[in-house]
């Protein structure tokens, strides 16, 4: 286990640098920079251009920048915002909070929703309930987040002549006023993974019914309750586990739409705000960190997969 677990996490290690190196050299492909947008039409005061990239370091060579701020983040030291003036850390964290609560309340409910739904269908194959069913798989996968975050936020205007405020309340503060704000994003993307919850289920469910040995506990006179649920359902837990972690890493991505169409201050916003204004310590912070949850994520699943079948323990 302690082997498994060093191979583990020197196989992190090393995506996470290829993925901090791939940041850098991304932020810095995109055309113009903090100085360019700073001088604006006085773009060319030679004097100040050079002042500027002086003072923010962009005067030295890609290698040199990144193993500064390579340095510093391996010392916990995420850098300033550019614009802001605030530790990066700082900024990350606070708008992490948000996404974080975003992301579970919207992993709970597509999970309560999607995997019940999944595994109905796949019971009932062929049935009209399975039809149904699809045809709302279908649905939620072919619609966009953002369209979805729309004709929530019209319809709840429309029909029910309500708008979700548009200042962020944290729940500690007051919960009532945060369930009203993060309940229309939090719905947008529970449609999308419920329905790919419910179509994974569905399919794998459907192939499970299918093996040997479900014929022979038929044959055998064991109850459908059983098979379907002691046996099959089982079975498919570890290719379940492994797409809770492809769900999850999903909604963080369409978080960043989502946070922008409702105005949330989470880790989506911050990234665009900060690709926007060109201020690298932010982008390349919040992207690292982002790496880093993916990492978290799989990283748990392998050790899950230990726990759900013992024979793939290492």
């Amino acid at each position: 286990m302690f082997r498994f677990l060093l191979t583990r996490l020197a196989g992190a290690a090393v995506a996470a640098l290829l993925s901090s190196l791939a940041v850098f050299l991304l932020m810095r492909a995109v055309p113009g920079d903090i100085v360019s947008q700073m001088l604006g039409q006085s773009g060319n005061d030679r004097t100040a251009e050079e002042a500027l990239r002086g003072f923010f370091g962009l005067d030295r060579p890609l290698w040199s920048q990144f193993g500064d701020w390579l340095s510093a983040t391996l010392s916990g030291d995420l850098g300033r915002s550019w614009y802001q003036g605030r530790p990066v850390t700082m900024l990350v964290w606070e708008a992490f909070l948000v996404t974080a609560e975003i992301a579970v309340a919207t992993l709970v409910i597509a999970t309560l929703v999607g995997v019940p739904l999944g595994v109905l269908a796949g019971i009932r194959e062929g049935t009209r309930t399975d039809a149904a069913i699809q045809a709302f798989n279908l649905l939620g996968l072919s619609a966009p987040v953002f369209w979805i975050g729309l004709m929530l936020l019209v319809g709840a205007s429309a029909w029910l002549e309500w708008s979700p405020p548009f200042a962020y309340m944290p729940p500690g503060v007051d919960l009532v006023e945060n369930i009203n704000i993060v309940i229309l994003p939090v719905l947008s993307l529970s449609l999308l993974q419920a329905a790919a919850y419910s179509h994974f289920v569905r399919d794998t469910m459907v192939a499970e019914l299918r093996k040997e040995y479900v014929r022979a506990a038929i044959a055998k006179g064991l109850a459908p309750r059983q098979i379907y649920f002691k046996h099959a359902l089982r079975n498919i837990l570890i290719p379940l586990v492994t797409f809770v972690g492809l769900i999850l890493i999903q909604i963080l991505g369409g978080a960043v739409v989502i946070e922008s169409l409702f105005s949330l201050p989470g880790l989506g916003r911050l990234i665009l705000a900060g690709i926007q204004g060109r201020d690298y310590p932010v982008v390349q912070g919040a992207l690292l960190f982002v790496v880093l949850i993916a990492l978290v994520v799989n990283f748990a699943i392998d050790l899950l997969y230990g726990l759900i079948d013992p024979r793939l323990k290492p």
